[in-house]
């Protein structure tokens, strides 16, 4: 009789969320990292300055990152945003096009974005009224002088849209990217809405991230126990997650799994696909080792070193989530996930991007804390790991920033 309580208390609750869903957008805002009161937050920061890092890898891969949303950017609108050991000057110019400027003017070294204008497709420093042009940098009027030096210029970054997020293109090497993201048909039609977003602080190397979809075994460990165990533990006796057909594959690998005429197919669709992998995983939730329950099939794409599209597959039908990692200090990512789906599917995808928040929870509860291995002891099972730091190799080069030079960099 107590289970049969227990599981229509189950079911009230799923369907209180699906209606709390419904009715509000999720818009999930944590940093983890400042959890609990003012005792627990001192004991984190002191904890957190005595980990270990091991040996890193570069802090700053090469690749595009997420800076903004194309909705916090209005025409005429510039922001500052510090990430990638940078400081860029991000505005919509009069016609809509994003530019993206080194913040601090040449001149006397003001910030741009703080306080900055847009005049047409220039940037006007707010300290004396110099313009630069967000094409290429060039500053063409300088109010008080009767000639522009022709070395008065700025550094531009390249930018790109997609799915509704503003990226910039970094480069230790200063080389033009060879690929870039691409929007999705379904939101550049309009025919999935977006029903909300999460965003979280990080204290952890950007790799060890996108690390955890090539790490099976920890499915069971860290996401195995029903999500609503904080709220009542009796949910634990009863229900739990189950997740199979894992398989993480780079995108050569991918290729070879193919018959010829997809790999043709997907030859002439891009002939650089090598800053690609792919996940796919099934998740259900299992009710008294009987009953399965929001079944769901997960396919993933990483794309390149901070970006990754999941589609998730269900019987009411399909939605997405984007997942942008963006460095904002060496150890400091900030990880977003936006939800998009049909407007009929709303509340559904809703209250599993709910369930997505609790779980990505778990994951950044290890991250804050862990130690990054360089060699870390594995058995087969893990072989996927290795493959995955393979891969995730190709993102870094000669003069990828380390993270004692990128320390000093942002030290006055």
């Amino acid at each position: 009789m107590a289970g049969w309580w227990s599981f229509g208390g189950a079911f009230l609750l799923f369907f209180g969320i699906l209606l709390v869903s419904y009715l509000y957008k999720i818009n999930w805002i944590k940093d983890l990292r400042l959890e609990g009161d003012n005792k627990t937050v001192l004991a984190n920061h002191l904890e957190s300055k005595k980990r270990k890092l091991g040996k890193l890898p570069p802090v700053y891969p090469n690749g595009w990152f997420a800076l903004l949303e194309s909705s916090q950017l209005d025409k005429g609108q510039v922001k500052h945003v510090a990430a990638l050991g940078q400081n860029f000057a991000v505005f919509r110019t009069d016609n809509g096009t994003v530019r993206i400027l080194d913040a601090y003017c040449p001149h006397l070294g003001a910030n741009m974005a703080e306080g900055g204008r847009v005049k047409g497709d220039c940037l006007e420093c707010p300290f004396h009224g110099w313009q630069f042009r967000g094409s290429d940098g060039q500053c063409n009027h300088i109010p008080y002088a009767d000639k522009v030096p022709h070395i008065a210029r700025t550094k531009t970054w390249k930018s790109c849209e997609a799915n509704e997020i503003i990226f910039v293109w970094y480069h230790a090497e200063g080389l033009e990217p060879n690929w870039q993201p691409q929007t999705i048909s379904h939101v550049l039609n309009r025919t999935w809405r977006y029903h909300g977003r999460n965003e979280f602080l990080i204290n952890c190397h950007i790799q060890e991230v996108a690390e955890n979809g090539a790490d099976s075994a920890h499915l069971s460990a860290v996401h195995g126990p029903a999500i609503f165990t904080k709220i009542a533990n009796f949910f634990s006796s009863f229900a739990r997650h189950s997740w199979t057909n894992v398989n993480w594959t780079p995108h050569n690998s991918f290729l070879k799994s193919q018959d010829s005429k997809e790999i043709k197919a997907i030859k002439q669709d891009d002939e650089n696909l090598r800053h690609r992998a792919y996940m796919t995983l099934r998740h259900s939730l299992i009710l008294f080792e009987k009953f399965k329950l929001l079944q769901l099939d997960v396919n993933v794409q990483q794309i390149g070193p901070g970006y990754v599209e999941l589609m998730m597959h269900t019987s009411l039908g399909s939605m997405c989530i984007f997942q942008t990692v963006t460095p904002m200090e060496p150890l400091l990512q900030k990880v977003t996930h936006l939800l998009y789906s049909p407007p009929l599917l709303g509340p559904y995808a809703s209250m599993l991007f709910l369930a997505e928040c609790l779980m990505f929870e778990r994951d950044v509860a290890i991250w804050n804390r862990k130690k990054f291995e360089k060699q870390p002891l594995l058995v087969k099972e893990d072989k996927s790991i290795l493959a995955y730091r393979r891969w995730y190799a190709q993102f870094y080069s000669q003069h990828s920033p380390s993270y004692h030079s990128a320390i000093k960099s942002l030290q006055w």
